[in-house]
């Protein structure tokens, strides 16, 4: 994202297609999911009922993106995309990786600090998937969320 003029190093962006699209490229570092949460942020904050998205869209975006990061092996310097779409009634984030892999949801024990990220997208969002990139390098993993259910108050 552009502040002030400037790029975060390892960043490259392109402007969007329409107004409710977003896509960059990241760093395969476990700092871009904190760089692809506060993307999601001010790109849901420019849209109007984006708010409704946020915290399962951060969520659910932060276990996409450290799934590339630790699981997809890849030679160094690769990076990972992140796109993020929003129609009137759902919000797509995207996480592309240069591994061809599909990921498999697998049974976390009790005491088990990690395994919990596709059983979590599974739970929170609407559908999820994974598709071949274009070009046939890599692969994009997928989920829809609908908004937020407000409380009865």
């Amino acid at each position: 994202m552009h502040r002030e003029g400037v790029a975060m190093p390892g960043t490259l962006e392109r402007p969007p297609a329409v107004a409710g699209e977003h896509s960059c490229w990241l760093p395969r570092h476990r700092k871009s999911a904190d760089r692809a949460r506060r993307l999601l942020r001010d790109f849901l904050a420019r849209l109007d009922g984006g708010e409704q998205y946020l915290d399962t869209g951060e969520l659910l975006l932060s276990e996409l993106v450290a799934n590339a990061i630790e699981h997809a092996r890849v030679p160094p310097g690769r990076l990972i995309q992140v796109r993020f779409e929003l129609s009137p009634t759902t919000l797509r984030l995207e996480v592309h990786d240069a591994n061809a892999s599909h990921p498999t949801a697998r049974s976390a024990g009790e005491d088990d600090e990690s395994g919990r990220g596709l059983w979590l997208v599974d739970q929170l969002s609407t559908s999820w998937g994974c598709h071949p990139r274009p070009g046939g390098i890599g692969k994009a993993v997928w989920c829809l969320i609908g908004p937020a259910r407000r409380s009865a108050a």
